[in-house]
């Protein structure tokens, strides 16, 4: 099969966001506790944070983490977690039916993300509380010492403010499942009232508002319309979230799920639009995607815990999917589709990062190691970040329940003029056929291939395990030629390929 792109230098659509590789951590199952807290650890530093964890974070450069739910906010109350560890309550956490020690709060946390390189998106509960609560925790963490909070926090150890710029007001709202599950009408006049609130504070802060917590619920895309309607001037980005999964083993079907996604911000975008007209506002507001994943895999396994059979056990294993080599195919498409959206995706969050649904796990004790999905998901992160280029794309495709003629070439690209490299992330979605690919390079000059990275399976089930921790990892490309304003390459069947060019200006 053939495939054709003409990639134009200043055919752009955005220059991507950074915090578009973002990431979050949860206080679910494994996550903090044996994920990137475990004190007796080997690697374990002075505050009792896994090395071997930091490390391999680090080598992501994950930008932005957001902390600490997900459901688990709804019920939290943060004074739990601040002061000294022996005084800290053990609650019950409704939402997934453990029990939480507190032994890491916003301190710990705040410390990890130094420690990692990374920023700290905190979200608010707005479930079990409102207001005046949201306000106390924003001073504690923000707020100037000589004041009620912040010498609070100085008590426990930190003078200065954390500093924390970005606030998700909520989580899934939305969601009948939700603790304190309101209508769009009750949380969009909340949400304005606490952004208002905040913004009295600090009017530098960046705040999340709750959207649709995934494109099938009834509410959607009502919910986005109402709650901006209340919210849109005290608002700076709508959380979406979604995630995938193969369930009727269809590969054909799964890889074709990003289509939905497209969609799914192409209309929030279309209402945020609408909302904007309405208000005659300047103002754009844009889209924190703040989780999202393949999760299906531990879904049987995880049913004894989350209905109680287990009574309330500590940091048992919850959401370990073990990713297969067609994940790792899946996440490459869904990056692409928020490269291709990245005028309106702005942050855009893995979750989670660590044990629960995520690209690295840990063992207790033991070894750290690369789940499939790690790989795209670097080689987005590292080299996805310049200029999203507009691509025009001729491919075969096929006809999914999703989409019609859903191109077997996925593909995106990105020019980081200041480096002078350009990048292409490209998914094979056939089974059996290769693709080859030419692609016209317009404006760029003279260019040559760099690095060219492949992933690819003859089992598209293999995984990466704690005995073999690089059963699906990349190999050096061949093949990818290039001559005369054209790039070359074969992408065999089944593959995630990346194609790194430097070029000189014309």
């Amino acid at each position: 099969m053939r495939a054709s792109v003409i990639a134009h230098r200043d055919y752009r659509i955005a220059t991507i966001d950074e915090r578009l590789y973002g990431a979050f951590l949860e206080h679910l199952g494994r996550a903090i506790y044996t994920g990137i807290y475990e004190p007796g650890h080997p690697t374990a530093d002075g505050a009792g944070m896994r090395r071997d964890v930091i490390n391999l974070v680090r080598e992501l450069r994950v930008p932005i983490v957001r902390y600490p739910g997900g459901n688990f906010v709804s019920a939290y109350n943060w004074e739990d977690g601040v002061g000294p560890r022996d005084k800290r309550p053990t609650r019950l956490d409704l939402a997934w039916h453990t029990s939480e020690s507190n032994a890491v709060g916003v301190h710990e946390f705040a410390q990890w993300c130094d420690a990692a390189g990374c920023e700290m998106m905190l979200a608010i509960n707005l479930g079990s509380r409102g207001l005046d609560d949201a306000r106390n925790f924003v001073e504690y963490v923000n707020g100037p010492t000589g004041s009620y909070w912040g010498d609070l926090r100085k008590a426990h150890g930190r003078a200065e403010p954390f500093g924390i710029t970005h606030w998700c007001l909520g989580n899934e709202m939305d969601g009948p499942w939700q603790v304190g599950h309101k209508t769009a009408h009750e949380y969009g006049r909340l949400a304005n009232e606490v952004a208002k609130t905040l913004r009295a504070f600090d009017g530098s802060l960046k705040l999340i508002v709750c959207g649709s917590s995934n494109s099938d619920i009834k509410t959607y895309p009502e919910w986005e319309r109402v709650v901006l309607e209340h919210a849109y001037e005290a608002v700076d980005h709508v959380s979406l979230h979604m995630y995938f999964a193969n369930r009727a083993k269809n590969t054909a079907e799964y890889l074709a799920l990003n289509a939905k996604l497209d969609a799914y911000i192409g209309a929030v975008a279309s209402t945020i639009e609408f909302v904007r007209a309405l208000k005659r506002s300047k103002k754009r507001v844009t889209i924190c995607f703040d989780e999202w994943n393949v999760w299906y895999h531990s879904n049987t396994q995880d049913r004894e815990i989350l209905a109680g059979a287990k009574g309330w056990p500590h940091a048992p294993r919850l959401l370990e999917d073990a990713y297969n080599f067609e994940d790792a195919l899946m996440v490459g498409l869904v990056l692409n589709t928020f490269i291709r959206r990245s005028d309106v995706v702005r942050i855009a969050c893995i979750a989670q990062l660590v044990n629960v649904i995520a690209p690295i796990k840990t063992e207790p004790g033991g070894a750290a190691w690369r789940q499939t999905i790690y790989y795209p998901y670097l080689f987005a992160s590292l080299h996805g970040r310049g200029a999203a280029l507009s691509l025009y794309v001729a491919s075969p495709g096929y006809d999914a329940e999703v989409a019609e003629n859903v191109p077997y070439l996925d593909i995106a690209g990105v020019h980081d003029a200041e480096s002078g490299a350009l990048t292409f992330f490209a998914v094979n979605r056939h089974a059996s056929e290769a693709l080859d690919v030419d692609v016209s390079l317009q404006g760029f000059g003279a260019a040559q291939v760099v690095d060219h990275q492949v992933m690819t399976s003859a089992d598209i089930e293999a995984v990466n395990t704690l005995k073999e921790p690089l059963a699906v990892v990349p190999r050096k490309g061949t093949g990818a030629v290039v001559g005369d304003g054209r790039l070359a390459m074969r992408l065999s069947p089944y593959s995630y390929q990346m194609i790194r060019l430097a070029v000189v200006k014309a």
